[in-house]
């Protein structure tokens, strides 16, 4: 086995949390040396990264939600260092790692630890990189507007809640796509670039994604007559939906709009009238379930 010793980047917000502490302290009996650093501002996690890889750590913890993951996940890849990434799923959502198969609880996520790093593919779009998945349509604006203090009381629902109180807001974006040997242009009501599966609390976008498999998967919702009435499906979980998206497995596409998309990037916000998104093959490695049903090649 590798050395045993990890370094955890924290969310600023989890540095009371009880729980983390505990598992930090059983995972320490077990003869694990773990560091903690805690963020504070925007460029703490990839500042800390480079510490990390400086200092010689063969692994690093993500403690947070999507959010932090990716920007650790990120910062990991362009620093080109050889440690690997553990997760730590800490967030309202954890879309990723409810996707991954990843223990939400502390003690069982940082079990992780143990389980051998396999290689994984990153999107990447313009000069950033991204784990999970790119959003855009009314479910990113949804993502964006959902309040900290309304997912501090109803969790991964108030994306939902949300959704069904913006109704008033609705409206398609159009988009032209291209890739190879891929062609779709239309007006659309949500978009999912996707590395990993699922978005916004648990809407899953692109359900056969695989993070170990050189594609991204891209899944368009045309705008119906009925907007309204499709976005409620969506939203609650509804039936039928599924015959209704433009899906393409593509090493990447480029997307224009006139207007310009608004683009949410694992937490990020990104808006642009021409994005092209590529795939990094086996840009980072992660320690997930053996059996994780985001990798293609399962151990």
């Amino acid at each position: 086995m590798s050395e045993r010793k990890a370094l955890l980047i924290l969310h600023g917000k989890q540095a009371l949390n009880e729980e983390v502490r505990d598992a930090v302290e059983q995972w320490r009996d077990k003869g694990w040396e773990l560091a903690v650093r805690v963020t504070w501002e925007g460029g703490d996690a990839k500042r800390l990264v480079e510490e990390a890889l400086a200092a010689g750590y063969p692994t690093i913890i993500a403690g947070g939600g999507d959010g932090t993951l990716r920007d650790v996940a990120e910062a990991l890849a362009l620093a080109g260092g050889a440690a690997s990434l553990v997760l730590l799923p800490l967030g309202t959502a954890n879309d990723f790692a409810h996707a991954a198969g990843v223990p939400l609880d502390p003690q069982a996520a940082l079990a992780m630890l143990e389980q051998p790093a396999r290689e994984v593919d990153l999107g990447e779009v313009g000069d950033q990189l991204f784990l999970n998945m790119a959003t855009g349509g009314f479910g990113s604006q949804v993502t964006a507007n959902t309040s900290e203090d309304l997912k501090k009381v109803l969790g991964g629902a108030a994306y939902l809640f949300t959704g069904l109180s913006r109704f008033s807001e609705l409206r398609s974006a159009y988009g032209e796509f291209n890739g190879p040997d891929f062609h779709w242009a239309g007006e659309m009501l949500a978009l999912g670039i996707g590395n990993g599966r699922q978005a916004g609390g648990g809407h899953v976008l692109c359900p056969e994604a695989r993070i170990d498999d050189g594609l991204l998967d891209i899944s368009i919702l045309p705008a119906p007559t009925e907007v309204v009435s499709t976005l409620k499906d969506l939203l609650s979980g509804g039936l039928g939906l599924e015959n209704m998206f433009i899906r393409a497995r593509l090493p990447w596409v480029e997307i224009k709009s006139a207007e310009g998309l608004d683009i949410n990037l694992d937490g990020e916000p990104l808006k642009g009238d021409t994005l092209r998104f590529s795939v990094r093959p086996a840009a980072l490695r992660i320690h997930l379930p053996a059996q994780s049903l985001l990798l293609a090649h399962q151990a």
